[in-house]
This record gives C-alpha cells, sequence and structure tokens, in this order.
C-alpha cells in the first residue's frame, strides 16, 4: 500500500526530543488507592469549584516540602551528584491545538506550595485558554523546535545535567493527567526525578494516585510512605484551604499573565 509522508510538525519534535531523555532515566512506579471523601465533599460544597489537577498540585507540593527527596535531582554536572532544591517548579503539560493539530506542550509553575489553591487555578485555566502563543512557555518551546536537532538535543543535555538550570528550564516534577477523559496513563514518561497521574476520581472520591520516580534518587519505599501522606495532605491542610475558599477570591484567567500568576 502506497501511504504518505508527513513532516514531523514542531510539537512533535518536541515529544521525541523529550522522550529521547525519557527512556534514559530508570523509572519505576508506584501506586495508591486513595479515599479522598473528605477532599471532594469539600469541593462539592464550593459553587465555583477548583479543578482537581490544582488540588493535587497544592498537595504533592506541599508533600515535597516536607520530603526532601521529591526535591532532589540526578545531574551530570560537573560529576554524577544529586542536587536538592529549596522549593518546588511543577512542570505541567496541556493539551492545545496548534496549527490545526492537538499537541502537548508543558509550562511551568514555580513554588506552588507557596500558592493558594485559588491562584492555581487560574494559572492552569489561563494556561489551558489563553491564545496559545501569548503563554512565554509554549512560543519558547516552539521557537526550540525550530533548531537542528544535535542543537536541540545539547540544549536539553545540558538544561537537564546543570543542577542550577534543571528546575528553571524543566522543572522539579512532572503532573500529568487526562482522569477528566475517563482514562488513565499506566507508564507516563519523564526525565524528571517523579511524575504525579491519577485516575478518574469516584463519586465517593476514591482514586488510584500514582508516582513514578527516578530510582537513582530514591527507593520504593519511601515513595510509599509519601504517597500515605499525600493522602493525609489532600484530606488535611488542602481540605481545609478549600473549605476557606470565598468564591470572589477565585482570581479570573484574564488577569493571569502567561502560564504563572
Amino acid at each position: 500500500m502506497r501511504g504518505r509522508a508527513l513532516k514531523l510538525s514542531a510539537p512533535r519534535r518536541l515529544v521525541g526530543d523529550l522522550m529521547r531523555f525519557s527512556i534514559r532515566v530508570p523509572r519505576v512506579t508506584v501506586q495508591r488507592r486513595m479515599d479522598l471523601g473528605p477532599l471532594l465533599k469539600a469541593r462539592m460544597a464550593q459553587q465555583t469549584r477548583p479543578s482537581w489537577t490544582a488540588l493535587f498540585l497544592k498537595g504533592y507540593a506541599l508533600l515535597a516540602l516536607e520530603t526532601p527527596e521529591l526535591r532532589r535531582a540526578y545531574v551530570k554536572l560537573p560529576r554524577p551528584q544529586l542536587y536538592e532544591y529549596p522549593g518546588s517548579v511543577a512542570s505541567i503539560a496541556y493539551e492545545r491545538e496548534h496549527e490545526g493539530e492537538r499537541v502537548v506542550l508543558l509550562s511551568p509553575i514555580k513554588e506552588p506550595e507557596r500558592r493558594s489553591i485559588a491562584e492555581l487555578t487560574s494559572s492552569i485555566r489561563a494556561a489551558r485558554t489563553r491564545p496559545l502563543l501569548e503563554v512565554k512557555e509554549f512560543r519558547r518551546a516552539l521557537k526550540i523546535a525550530r533548531l537542528p536537532a544535535p542543537i536541540r538535543w545539547l540544549l536539553m543535555w545540558l538544561g537537564l545535567n546543570i543542577g542550577r538550570q534543571r528546575a528553571r528550564h524543566f522543572g522539579t516534577f512532572q503532573l500529568s493527567v487526562y482522569s477528566g477523559l475517563g482514562a488513565e496513563s499506566l507508564n507516563p514518561l519523564t526525565p524528571l526525578t517523579t511524575l504525579l497521574n491519577y485516575g478518574p476520581i469516584d463519586e465517593n472520591g476514591s482514586v488510584t494516585v500514582r508516582i513514578l520516580y527516578d530510582h537513582r534518587v530514591m527507593d520504593g519505599a519511601n515513595v510509599a510512605r509519601a504517597l500515605e501522606r499525600f493522602e493525609q495532605i489532600l484530606n488535611g491542610e488542602v481540605t481545609a484551604e478549600v473549605q476557606g475558599l470565598a468564591d470572589d477570591r477565585l482570581v479570573p484567567a484574564a488577569a493571569v499573565s502567561g502560564a504563572r500568576p
């Protein structure tokens, strides 16, 4: 059969580059079935409900604040070592449309542990809805994608292996979910130390939550304990903040500049 050749678009080149480095990471998955009934109840009580992505993001950032391993990265420069960051930078995957194609692009949120759920909700909404080229991180990524492959690969390798630059350009952890579509990914890839994802949330608040981690940085028992604590944070600190939300505190997306508040 004779088919047709399709040129790789800039976003597809970006995904290919990301996978090039992700497959080299010795990654392991730990998951936990969580009961988030208290958080679900608090969210349902709000007239304007914060996004689940914002709730999980805030909870994971609080977890990382008290779990140093989640703020560490394996880097190779100037020698193989672990580099620990004082705070988190979340790298969130968004599906957007660009030149007639559905594409996935990443945008960071710096120190989500210091931001309110209202701010996080507005930042996420802005990255999902603003014109794609008005989001600085999306525009920069597409610009880099136009460079020759060897230059792209060198820039990515340096960005991932210079400790001070890694969090700035790539983040400390990635959040990638499509549970809103009724599906979940069992083995997503990332070059970062951890990737958080979760499946569809049942009407009683039951959900499967996964942390995929770089085994060079930590071990499975650390992650299992972290998941247990994560459930406590979601039903504790995060639920308490949701209960205290006032609808007029949810900042409209139009007031947010770029992907970050």
